[in-house]
């Protein structure tokens, strides 16, 4: 079992940036990680995905501001967050999902991202 835990959530004016962390109890090296938000009324939406072998995805309204990254040596997985909008405004959970020897799953609680004026 690995246990996710987002960090870095907080309010900022837009045009800010904010970097989110997501530390892992466990080794991330066979996971595909992913960042989704959910705001309140709208359904969940895939931010940015980087593969266990370094490729990656972004959702269309963030391309060009959002970075994922990952450091498996350190168990985690940042998501820097520039030129922030407040339609980005949600919580941002992390996700894994294992990619080679199994099929386990793990997502974290959440950390709230509020951009406005």
């Amino acid at each position: 079992q690995v246990q996710l835990v987002e960090s870095g959530g907080g309010l900022v004016q837009p045009g800010g940036s904010l970097r989110l962390s997501c530390a892992a109890s466990g080794s991330i090296s066979p996971y595909r990680m992913v960042w989704y938000r959910q705001a309140p009324g709208k359904q969940r939406e895939l931010v940015a995905a980087i593969s266990s072998g370094g490729s990656i995805i972004y959702a269309d309204s963030v391309k060009g501001r959002f970075t994922i990254s990952r450091d498996n040596a350190e168990k985690t997985v940042y998501l820097q967050m520039n030129s922030l909008k407040p339609e980005d405004t949600s919580i941002y959970y992390c996700y894994a999902h294992r990619v080679i020897g199994g099929s386990d799953y793990y997502w974290g609680q959440g950390t709230q991202v509020t951009v406005s004026s």
